[in-house]
């Protein structure tokens, strides 16, 4: 049995997904604190005008100490409207934009409150989209990364925006695949998961 664990994530890349297909007991981390400039909050997406990062708003109360459970999501600057445009423009070209726009559309609807919970929704939502299991267990305490159990793999600062994932991560193969922009900056690897999804489609599944 492989158990691989993960940090929560908001449409974490493509690296994630990979490696959460090929688990087969999927944990992910639930106690940790909060960390700041992660997926936890953020995506990378291929823009026009190169990679863009998208960031939800963390409310200032939160501090690094706070339990990742207990983080709320900022109701301030209108991201929800800010982030789905930028999608919109990156993407409304892509080959699958409109197969999965209504699917994806609903999360900046809403009114999130806690990260934790949204980023659940998200990927319980995109493992139905790639047509892979999305059933997970939480940790049920924190789990210090020098204490894990025999057979884990611990994926939660290994899937990093500031780490080179072609020196931390050998495992992941990010092979080609078609981009709305790659002509204007070649191909792009690891990006979020709906770079995947908007340009590959139903094929997502036999990329990862």
């Amino acid at each position: 049995m492989s158990t691989f664990l993960f940090s929560t994530a908001y449409f974490a890349p493509v690296q994630y997904y990979a490696h959460f297909r090929q688990s087969s007991d999927p944990v992910i981390e639930s106690h940790e604190h909060y960390i700041k400039q992660t997926y936890r909050n953020r995506c990378i997406i291929g823009a026009a005008n190169g990679l863009m990062s998208l960031s939800v708003p963390i409310d200032k109360s939160n501090s690094e100490k706070t339990d990742i459970r207990d983080v709320r999501i900022s109701g301030h600057g209108h991201w929800q409207h800010l982030h789905w445009n930028s999608i919109e423009s990156a993407y409304n070209s892509s080959p699958f934009f409109e197969y999965y726009a209504d699917e994806i559309r609903p999360f900046f609807k809403k009114e999130p409150g806690f990260l934790f919970d949204f980023n659940e929704e998200i990927r319980i939502k995109v493992c139905e989209l790639l047509e892979i299991s999305g059933k997970a267990h939480y940790s049920m305490e924190y789990l210090k990364d020098t204490l894990l159990p025999k057979g884990y793999q611990d994926f939660r600062e290994i899937i990093h925006p500031k780490k080179d994932w072609r020196e931390v991560d050998t495992a992941f193969m990010a092979k080609p695949y078609y981009q709305v922009f790659e002509h204007k900056f070649g191909f792009q690897p690891n990006l979020s998961i709906l770079d995947l999804l908007f340009n590959m489609g139903p094929e997502s599944i036999l990329y990862l």
